[in-house]
């Protein structure tokens, strides 16, 4: 859903500053009209009308679950209007989080240039509290950096200020407060910048699509819908555009296309991202792009905190090919960390007891936890199932940043619709084997001992004695373990 309207009540008195210069009332209502969206799915790629900017015609960014703000020109420059504001931000069908975002939206929508642009960016603030822009990684005047206290006053509620400057250089970079941070960007307030290079760059290749998404994490507790905000590990919600699986849309190519993925990283850790079936190459990092001397093939792509990875490949197998982080927890939905071990316990006899107390008693873990995935636990309202998502094959078991790569030969040139499920060609796929099939175990009979000898040169044993394993005893020592309740 899309809107297009002036925000008359919040601009009317309100304040603006240009480089510490302020303007007056009257020249607010010059101001673009804020574009918002709240409709999670992926946008089609954003063209301007007629006008591309400074330097040549660029292929525009494809934002995961995402869109890109459009901008107006006027007198040479482009102008973009981004609004902080609370916003309610669908993760997947059923599971609703509130979050702080801009133009309806958390990640914010991305901002699009090309090198050389003159931007100008309104930024109306309406959060209870003030609020600055950084423009993570660009060169600009100190006056623009958006550091609050440091380089600007902050933003007050109902407040106006711009920023102005080039792009000076092409890259892909990030926008997100230095005003509370701790709250804001726990509470989704971040976006992405992309600057395409204004002359053919010896250096970044022409793509036939391009990607980009940013890495999120969230503490939601069961049933609530706002994120706690102190949280400094223990996150619960890991997220790729503020979507989780299955929520998230796949990426898709057409077989044998260059394909650019940007990816950004403002959570409070690391994410190795995994693509299955084709090796990468990191082809830029915030700081720019690598020379091609300096790169080498990957599947895996470690992202700090703080960090941008742009990756590129050709997408030259066909099929429905895994993507994900590649720390197990963050491909799950919420879950506790103080669950006991219980694999190999057996529960007959005691889960009837708990049933009678508890009826909905369930029994997790006792042979792994992958019976969650196709378990109808009763759960709160608006809480988002440990493992969900299925694939033509059952549950895939997997939740949080987990999406997929479909390449198919048929996919039309600029085609990102979901081709569905991919059908492998006979004789392609892992398959079970018949009765009687499976080959015979070899045979490893050991040498006779010589009489009264033992394995390994070790003391004789007993005549006729044979080893007796010790009992396996599930239980706690007497009087239970210091810290841990009985």
């Amino acid at each position: 859903m899309e809107r297009r309207h002036f925000l008359t009540q919040t601009l009317v008195g309100g304040a603006a500053a240009l480089a510490g210069v302020r303007v007056t009332s009257p020249a607010l209502a010059a101001l673009p009209d804020p574009v918002s969206r709240t409709d999670a799915s992926t946008a089609a790629a954003w063209t301007p009308p007629g006008v591309t900017g400074a330097g040549r015609p660029y292929r525009p960014v494809v934002t995961l679950n995402g869109w890109t703000l459009p901008f107006r020109m006027k007198d040479g420059v482009k102008e973009f209007h981004l609004v902080a504001e609370p916003v309610v931000r669908e993760f997947a069908p059923g599971f609703s989080v509130n979050l702080w975002g801009y133009n309806g939206s958390s990640p914010g929508p991305t901002i699009e240039v090309v090198e050389g642009d003159r931007v100008r960016l309104y930024v109306t603030n309406r959060l209870p509290e003030h609020t600055t822009v950084h423009w993570h990684g660009q060169r600009l005047p100190n006056g623009m950096d958006g550091v609050g206290g440091l380089n600007q006053p902050q933003i007050p509620p109902g407040q106006t200020y711009v920023y102005e400057f080039v792009a000076r250089r092409p890259g892909t970079f990030m926008y997100h407060p230095h005003a509370d941070e701790m709250v804001q960007m726990a509470m989704g307030m971040m976006g992405f910048w992309v600057t395409h290079p204004k002359e053919r760059h010896p250096w970044i290749a022409d793509v036939a699509r391009d990607y980009c998404f940013l890495l999120n994490a969230f503490d939601v507790t069961p049933g609530a819908r706002t994120p706690n905000v102190n949280t400094m590990l223990d996150f619960n919600i890991w997220a790729w555009n503020s979507r989780v699986f299955p929520g998230i849309d796949p990426l898709v190519a057409r077989l044998g296309e260059r394909v650019r993925v940007r990816i950004g990283n403002l959570t409070m850790t690391n994410h190795p991202i995994h693509i299955h079936g084709i090796e990468f190459e990191v082809t830029g990092t915030d700081g720019g792009p690598v020379r091609p001397e300096a790169r080498w093939p990957e599947v895996t792509v470690d992202i700090a905190v703080g960090q941008m990875r742009q990756i590129e490949f050709i997408a030259d197998e066909e099929g429905d090919w895994a993507m994900h982080c590649h720390k197990s927890h963050h491909t799950m939905g919420p879950m506790g960390h103080g669950i006991p071990n219980l694999i190999g316990l057996d529960h007959r006899g005691l889960v009837h007891r708990l049933q009678r107390l508890v009826p909905d008693y369930m029994v997790m873990g006792e042979r792994g936890m992958a019976d969650m995935g196709v378990m109808e636990m009763p759960l709160p309202d608006n809480t988002l199932p440990m493992m969900t998502g299925s694939g033509p094959y059952g549950p895939i078991e997997m939740g949080g940043m987990f999406t997929t790569l479909k390449v198919r030969r048929d996919l039309a040139p600029g085609d990102y619709r979901d081709p569905g499920w991919y059908r492998q060609p006979p004789g392609t796929q892992a398959r079970p084997l018949s009765v009687g099939q499976a080959p015979a175990a070899a045979d490893e009979t050991m040498p006779p001992a010589r009489p009264g000898a033992s394995p390994s040169g070790s003391a004789p044993s007993a005549p006729h004695s044979q080893p007796v394993p010790a009992p396996f005893d599930a239980r706690k020592p007497h009087g239970g373990h210091h810290g841990h309740s009985h």
